[in-house]
């Protein structure tokens, strides 16, 4: 690999050591011919591959790690990174090299290959290494450089993509759902998210991360995208991550946010449209009938009311639908449009759903049609005024002194279609008609008479006076 006081394959490095030390020294030499006839009196160095892009160039300090091929002038190899299947993984520039690798290597780009020629005085000098390098000779490397970093680097952060809408962005001890390659520096792929088809989700600034993705995400929005070049002292260091991340490498992730939210979030509530007529908000209670949209973070639409041909219907604040729209809901009026952010725990946490992701951030785009006046709990039916005093006897239609079901349903949806009271909304008329008979019909023998008749707010204040 060509360090000084590097050992040669057969030579022990105590022996060799001191005398490569002095050879560094003197950097000075017999000299070869170059290709012209007159003797080097510089490192020759052809760049016979050049990427495209060079974010980063070698200088004096840098940590590098590169391959190379080492030949004589006659082509014969006496050295191959290659070979050992093993990287050179160095600082350039203090020392550590023969004096014209170090030269050699200054100003590479990632993925860059040279052909350096280096004069015996640059190299080896007039003693050589001992059974591998003779006297005086020129040295002939083909380097490619896979790795450059410093001790001063930090995180590299560019945006890829930045969407127009962004609602949140992420800060430390948030929950991040994100998409992710991961390649070393030379393009080298290493892992990715997609092949496992699923989002990697994880905690923010709370040690689940290597530092440098941690202080990579920061300020990301849903649906951005960046590349994040981290260096190896903020990811695996030395010791690297199995057989996929050398020791001292750089990494590379191309992230895409899916989703962000902290377990403190709320609902966050937007109002697209608002009627100027609008007198009564909605309460706990109230029937309602809206059209939604919803979807994840990136636009995936996983549910419609629109796909049903019609309004979607519930009663507020009856847990018929996930806490976080029930929520969001609250206080629309009839007409208005809002768009609603709502958090995975108050969503459908981690399990998901069907269509739904465990730990998703939904967003749901939401219109109210319709809105009534709920009943209160534990109501069927209300009187719009005092019921009549002669309730039973004018229940009673064939004044036989008991009523049956017949007699009962007929009765209550003659109070409902002149206006004197109304059921409970959003249920089936027949079914509620039939849950009252049950309940009034104290010992299930499919009549009621005037003793088991008792309207429900008789039985609240009874109870109220038992409980005294």
């Amino acid at each position: 690999m060509f360090l000084v006081g590097a050992p040669s394959h057969t030579l022990p490095r105590l022996h060799i050591l001191p005398l490569l030390l002095l050879l560094q020294t003197l950097e000075r030499g017999l000299g070869r011919a170059s290709p012209s006839g007159a003797p080097l009196e510089d490192v020759v160095i052809e760049r016979y591959h050049i990427p495209r892009a060079c974010p980063r160039e070698v200088q004096m300090g840098d940590f590098v790690r590169y391959h190379y091929n080492g030949t004589f002038e006659d082509g014969k190899k006496f050295d191959s990174s290659y070979d050992r299947s093993t990287l050179v993984a160095i600082i350039v520039g203090v020392g550590r090299l023969i004096t014209g690798m170090d030269r050699g290597l200054m100003g590479m780009c990632v993925n860059e290959r040279r052909r350096l020629i280096i004069p015996p005085h640059l190299g080896y000098g007039s003693i050589g290494l001992a059974g591998l390098i003779p006297p005086d000779a020129t040295l002939y490397f083909d380097v490619v450089l896979l790795d450059v970093w410093n001790k001063e680097d930090t995180v590299q952060s560019t945006i890829l993509l930045r969407p127009p809408y962004c609602p949140r962005m992420v800060r430390n001890s948030d929950f991040v759902r994100y998409h992710y390659n991961g390649t070393l520096l030379d393009g080298t792929a290493f892992d990715s998210s997609y092949s496992r088809g699923g989002t990697y989700d994880t905690y923010i600034g709370s040690g689940w991360l290597i530092k440098g993705m941690d202080q990579g995400l920061l300020g990301m929005c849903p649906g951005e995208k960046r590349k994040i070049i981290i260096p190896p002292f903020l990811a695996y260091g030395e010791k690297g991550y199995g057989t996929v991340i050398p020791p001292q490498a750089s990494l590379v992730f191309y992230v895409l946010l899916i989703d962000v939210h902290n377990p403190k979030d709320t609902v966050q509530l937007e109002t697209l449209e608002l009627p100027q007529d609008c007198v009564r908000r909605a309460v706990a209670g109230d029937f309602m009938r809206y059209h939604y949209n919803g979807s994840l973070m990136d636009g995936t639409l996983f549910d419609s009311s629109h796909d049903y041909e019609a309004p979607q219907e519930i009663t507020l604040g009856a847990n018929k639908v996930i806490e976080g729209l029930d929520r969001g809901l609250q206080g629309m009026c009839v007409g208005e449009r809002r768009q609603l952010i709502v958090p995975p725990h108050l969503a459908h946490g981690e399990n998901g759903a069907r269509g739904v992701p465990g730990s998703a951030v939904l967003l749901f785009e939401v219109e109210l049609i319709s809105r009534e006046d709920g009943l209160p709990a534990g109501y069927l039916f209300v009187w719009y005024q005092d019921p009549p005093a002669s309730l039973f006897e004018d229940m009673d239609l064939n004044k036989d002194g008991e009523v049956p079901p017949e007699e009962f349903s007929s009765f209550i949806k003659a109070q409902v279609n002149e206006g004197k009271g109304r059921l409970m909304p959003g249920q089936d008329p027949d079914k509620t008609i039939s849950d009252m008979f049950q309940n009034q019909d104290r010992n299930q023998d499919g009549k009621i008479t005037a003793e088991e008749l008792k309207l429900k707010s008789d039985e609240d204040q009874e109870r109220i006076h038992e409980e005294l």
